[in-house]
């Protein structure tokens, strides 16, 4: 029996639930609801007559006020992400996977900009003084200006904000953070609500831009209640491949820039590397193309970016062909496989079928679907593409090749990185000194894949 004053909140999705129970019947996991307290929170509203009440004063779009100026951290491919710098006041949540290098990157954006004059601030929860300073040693920062403070108490961490003028804080993390305003521990969904949102608050109220780091769910998702994201300006995720040393920087949420950008690092024994032409780190060293290898031209945010997507088609030895994918969707590759089934009778029946982006780059445009067809087509009939040749187009239904945009930026990068050829659907744009081969059906891609004529 539930005593009073006493609620159970899921610590995986915040669903609140009358008595405790094994399982949470919103999220379907287990052991993860945990009693807290009923309380009412600080500041509570109390019934008030209207006359007492201070009211609204509403203003109107219109301002003289200047916008601020963007704080440059110096990191290029963190501040490319953001939206061309951290915007003053604003709020900023970063995820990623345990070990992934989210206190690496965050201590390097914190070194550069306190070295090009920017005041911030590092207040780590999980780390002692002594273990930020042996990494900032080991990644040549640790001359840089940097305000460095461990501390897990909301009460003494915002009172010291209010006292000391900074730039930017970068709080590592928000689920260790606790506010004795709440009964629940450090990390549950009571906790890193009131914790966020007070943070948040004092960064909108003219404080520092505040810099947040979420712990992440073994499905990927930010851990504690969704209301942070909500809360928070912009969600950057820190995403890495084991057994790969590139890291990708995206932003899934930016209420100051594009949701599309990446930033690519680099991970190795001094910390974090900027990556300022991906497509040579994603793109294979060898000077003959094997069957099954196509070249993407994809594009990034504001980008070109061009990477190999390999194909393997083997007879499978058992009843039922295998379909393996890496960085690359299911379901997309399906559909492939069935107009090239249906439209150009070419059979995947009694083959299995993998495919994969080389580097670990997962590729989320349309634009794949000639590339990823192509590499099939190779690997299907023995015949390589040839080594400077670059792929891009859509595949409808129908196996048309439809017309895909920022077709000029995808030439531009496949000439920069020395690829003087180009199959796609006809393109009307030209790139100077690129050979560009026009399909407007699937069909005919076939046949000059396999005939080897271009």
């Amino acid at each position: 029996m539930a005593r009073d004053g006493a609620i159970y909140v899921c610590q995986s999705c915040g669903a609140v639930h009358g008595k405790w129970a094994g399982q949470c019947t919103a999220c379907n996991q287990w052991n993860v609801i945990v009693e807290e307290s009923r309380a009412a929170p600080p500041g509570a509203l109390k019934p008030v007559s209207a006359s007492k009440t201070r009211g609204l004063q509403f203003e109107s779009l219109m301002s003289e006020t200047p916008e601020p100026a963007r704080i440059i951290t110096g990191v290029t491919e963190f501040d490319r992400v953001c939206g061309g710098g951290v915007v003053p006041g604003s709020a900023l949540l970063l995820s990623g996977d345990p070990g992934v290098g989210k206190s690496t990157l965050l201590l390097d954006v914190a070194g550069r900009a306190a070295l090009a004059g920017v005041k911030v601030a590092y207040i780590s929860g999980e780390e002692a003084i002594e273990q930020i300073r042996s990494r900032a040693k080991r990644m040549g920062l640790e001359k840089a200006p940097v305000a460095l403070a461990s501390a897990t108490a909301l009460r003494d961490i915002l009172g010291t904000l209010k006292r000391e003028k900074f730039d930017i804080v970068i709080v590592d993390s928000v689920q260790t953070l606790w506010s004795d305003a709440h009964e629940a521990g450090p990390g549950s969904v009571t906790q890193v609500r009131a914790c966020a949102g007070e943070l948040v608050r004092m960064a909108k109220a003219g404080g520092p831009a505040v810099v947040l780091v979420g712990h992440v769910t073994k499905d990927g998702q930010v851990a504690g209640p969704r209301v942070v994201e909500h809360m928070v300006d912009a969600v950057l995720s820190f995403e890495g491949e084991r057994g790969y040393p590139f890291r990708i920087l995206r932003a899934g949420k930016n209420r100051f820039g594009a949701t599309d950008e990446i930033g690519v690092f680099e991970m190795g024994d001094t910390g974090l590397r900027e990556v300022p032409n991906p497509s040579a780190l994603f793109l294979g060293e060898g000077k003959e193309r094997a069957p099954g290898a196509a070249v993407f031209a994809g594009i990034e945010g504001s980008r070109p970016v061009l990477v190999e997507i390999q194909a393997l088609v083997a007879p499978s030895a058992y009843g039922t062909p295998r379909r393996a994918v890496i960085g690359w969707e299911t379901g997309r590759l399906a559909m492939v496989l069935a107009v090239l089934e249906a439209r150009c009778g070419i059979g995947f029946g009694n083959q299995d079928v993998y495919l994969n982006v080389a580097g670990g780059l997962r590729i989320n445009e349309p634009a794949a679907d000639l590339a990823a067809a192509a590499a099939l087509i190779s690997s299907a009939t023995g015949v390589p593409l040839p080594q400077g040749c670059v792929v891009f187009g859509e595949i409808s239904l129908s196996g048309e090749i439809r017309a895909v945009g920022r077709a000029e930026a995808r030439l531009r990068e496949a000439q920069k990185l020395g690829f003087d050829h180009v199959l796609s659907h006809p393109l009307t744009v030209k790139g100077d000194g690129v050979l560009v081969t026009g399909v407007s059906r699937l069909t005919e891609a076939v046949e000059r894949i396999s005939e080897n004529r271009y």
